[in-house]
């Protein structure tokens, strides 16, 4: 298999995990009902333009998705090195040149194609700490200390455009594989503590509005027109949907521009107006069903590499859900993390995409060699 240039086909049809792939189709599938919804009166048009140009970067996703397949995930592996480093040079880059949205200056607007470099560099992200983490066990603080330090550098990067919700996410995946990692629980416990203690100085590097946003997580009503506004509002859209919802279309949160960012940051609240609970729960247990097998892919694997880097993907994926899902219903701070599969944007369609090739990718090798 190791001396295999790619993976063979035969390979792939006979241990490619269909369940995984299906629910993810069905997944992406419902992000464009809901995207359509969400954004075709806004764009003044019978189709929605923003639901076509998800389905464009669908089809870019799918294409890389079969590429990483056929190559491998050690293939993809042996390269985390300059793709760490390059993916480091356009977070700094970005500080320079970027382009500011939302007040967060996190993208390279290249006229045609905005980009946002820390939506695929989590993909890299998960191959750095997987390769660090085999490379330097983390059993005691000195080995944990190469893992720390590149991670916090990148963290920091983040922080500085500034974006809160990244950062929180590269934060989570840290914790995940050094756990997965065998990292000892006082050191972990440890990290806990420190972060807890870091929040009062973490409280004066947030810019205005992003202090304003954890403010009104408490209490919406302390800026109801304001930043309190997207909370109400997107708590109205969910309450509002009741056990069946409204109905696809008819949805009046988003057709009467009460929801802010309809297509983006609320696609849940969206979802859930016109679908109800039940149709809220059906999404939400094909999420459930997608990180179980995701799972059971780092638990089969006996690559340490591999499984830790499952975990990554894993950790990220979940958090994004769970951070998504919590602020539709004012449950969590708003963050402005996307809905994987299901939230308009290229770059984390692509990224989510390619996360989920490598976690197939693992599942294939992982079967092929064993047997």
């Amino acid at each position: 298999m190791s001396e295999q240039k790619f993976v063979r086909w035969k390979d792939i049809r006979a241990n490619l995990d269909i369940l995984s792939l299906v629910v993810t189709l069905i997944l992406f599938s419902l992000g464009i009902v809901a995207i359509h919804s969400a954004s075709s009166f806004a764009t003044g048009t019978f189709v929605s333009s923003f639901a076509l140009k998800q389905l464009i970067w669908g089809g870019v996703s799918a294409f890389v998705y079969i590429l990483i397949i056929k190559l491998g995930y050690k293939k993809i592996l042996s390269a985390a090195v300059p793709l760490f480093a390059v993916t480091t040079l356009l977070l700094i880059l970005l500080l320079i040149v970027g382009h500011t949205s939302k007040g967060a200056q996190s993208w390279f607007n290249l006229g045609f194609v905005r980009f946002q470099p820390s939506e695929l560099g989590k993909v890299v992200f998960a191959l750095t700490l997987a390769g660090l983490c085999t490379k330097f066990p983390p059993v005691d603080f000195k080995s944990m200390l190469p893992t720390l330090a590149l991670s916090g550098f990148i963290i920091f990067l983040i922080l500085l455009q500034p974006d809160l919700g990244s950062a929180l996410v590269y934060s989570v995946m840290l914790f995940a594989v050094l756990v997965a990692a065998g990292s000892p629980l006082k050191f972990l416990f440890g990290m806990g503590v420190a972060s807890l203690m870091s929040l009062p100085i973490l409280w004066f590097v947030l810019k205005p509005y992003q202090r304003m946003r954890l403010l009104v997580f408490v209490d919406p009503s302390i800026d109801p027109q304001g930043a309190g506004y997207n909370v109400i509002q997107s708590r109205i859209a969910v309450g509002s949907g009741g056990f069946f919802g409204k109905g696809f279309m008819q949805g009046t949160q988003g057709k009467l521009h009460f929801l802010p960012e309809p297509h983006t940051d609320f696609i849940f609240s969206v979802f859930s107006e016109e679908f109800g609970f039940v149709g809220s729960t059906i999404v939400l247990l094909l999420f459930a069903l997608l990180l179980w097998k995701m799972l059971s892919t780092a638990r089969y694997t006996k690559d340490m590499t591999a499984k830790l880097i499952v975990v990554a993907i894993t950790a990220w994926i979940w958090f994004q859900i769970t951070e998504s899902v919590a602020m539709s219903m004012g449950l969590a701070p708003v963050t402005g993390l996307p809905l994987p599969l299901f939230s308009y944007g290229g770059s984390s369609l692509l990224a989510v995409v390619v996360g989920l090739a490598l976690v197939q990718s693992v599942n294939i090798i992982s079967h092929t060699e064993r047997f």
